[in-house]
C-alpha cells in the first residue's frame, strides 16, 4: 500500500530526522460506521479488521516495529515507548530510539508531536479536554532532556473552534489552572454561544498554544484542521458518536544513527 492513499500530508519544519504522520479515514478495510481505515481497537470495530488496518499502517510506513499503541484515559501520564507489543495506560508516549513510533488515537481530540530540534527526542500526546486542563502537555515536556524553549511543536488535526461546543464546567477548569495574567488569553479561547447560556465554542488549538507558551514552549505549528467539518477525510465522534479513529505518529528515522529499538 502507498503511504499517500492513508496519509494526510503533514506541513511542519520538523527536527532533522524526525517523521510525522497522520492517517486519514480512508484505505483500510473496516466496515459500516468504521469504514475504511480505523485503528482504534476500542470503539467497537471488528478486532481482526482493525490488526489488519494496523498491519497496513506498519507497512505504509516502513517502521521496524509497530507502534507504541496507548489505552488513552483522558489524563496526564506519558509513557517511554518500546518495542515489545505491550499497550500501556497513558496518554502520551515518549522516545529517544530510533525507529520507535509513537502513537496516539483521535477522533475530535488533539493530538500533540513534541520533538527537540536537533531531532534525537520525540513524543506524541493526545489532548482531549480533560487532559490538556490537567496538565499532559507539562508532563510530556517534562520527559525530555531537552530545554523546553528548544522544542518544536505540531498540532494535529482536532474538533475547530466553530464546532467544539462546550459548557461552562469545561471553561472553568481551564481558568482554574491558569494565573491570573493569563485569564484573558483563557476567555478569548471560549467564545459565548449567542442565546445559550452557560454554551460556548472552545479553541483547542488555542488552548494548546496557552499552555505551550505557558512551559517556554514557543515554536508551535499545525492547527487549522476541524475533525468534525473534514467528513471526508476525519473520524469524529462528536459528529458521528459510532465511528473509528486516526493514528498520530512521531519517530526518529533509523538512518539518523541514534541506537535503534529493536
Amino acid at each position: 500500500m502507498a503511504a499517500e492513499s492513508v496519509l494526510l500530508p503533514v506541513d511542519w519544519r520538523a527536527p532533522p530526522g524526525v517523521r510525522v504522520a497522520v492517517t486519514v479515514r480512508a484505505g483500510g478495510v473496516s466496515e459500516g460506521p468504521y469504514a475504511s481505515f480505523n485503528l482504534g481497537d476500542h470503539v467497537g470495530d471488528d478486532p481482526a479488521a482493525v490488526a489488519r488496518n494496523r498491519a497496513l499502517l506498519v507497512d505504509a510506513l516502513e517502521l521496524p516495529c509497530a507502534p507504541q499503541w496507548l489505552q488513552q484515559v483522558h489524563g496526564t501520564g506519558v509513557v517511554e515507548a518500546r518495542a515489545d507489543g505491550v499497550v500501556r495506560e497513558a496518554d502520551a508516549a515518549w522516545t529517544d530510539r530510533s525507529g520507535m513510533a509513537c502513537a496516539v488515537l483521535t477522533a475530535d481530540c488533539l493530538p500533540v508531536v513534541i520533538a527537540s530540534a536537533d531531532g534525537r527526542e520525540v513524543a506524541a500526546a493526545h489532548c482531549g479536554w480533560r487532559g490538556l486542563a490537567a496538565g499532559v502537555l507539562a508532563q510530556t515536556v517534562a520527559r525530555f532532556s531537552a530545554d523546553a524553549s528548544s522544542l518544536r511543536v505540531w498540532l494535529g488535526p482536532a474538533i475547530g473552534p466553530s464546532a467544539f461546543e462546550v459548557g461552562e464546567d469545561v471553561r472553568e477548569a481551564f481558568l482554574a489552572v491558569q494565573p491570573a495574567s493569563r485569564r484573558e488569553n483563557i476567555d478569548a479561547a471560549f467564545v459565548p454561544l449567542a442565546g445559550m447560556q452557560g454554551k460556548f465554542l472552545a479553541d483547542l488549538y488555542a488552548l494548546a498554544r496557552i499552555f505551550l507558551s505557558a512551559l517556554g514552549v514557543e515554536d508551535v505549528a499545525g492547527g487549522g484542521r476541524c475533525t468534525f467539518r473534514e467528513s471526508d477525510l476525519f473520524f469524529s465522534y462528536r459528529r458521528d458518536g459510532v465511528t473509528g479513529r486516526m493514528a498520530t505518529l512521531a519517530w526518529i528515522d533509523p538512518a539518523q544513527g541514534i541506537p535503534s529499538s529493536t
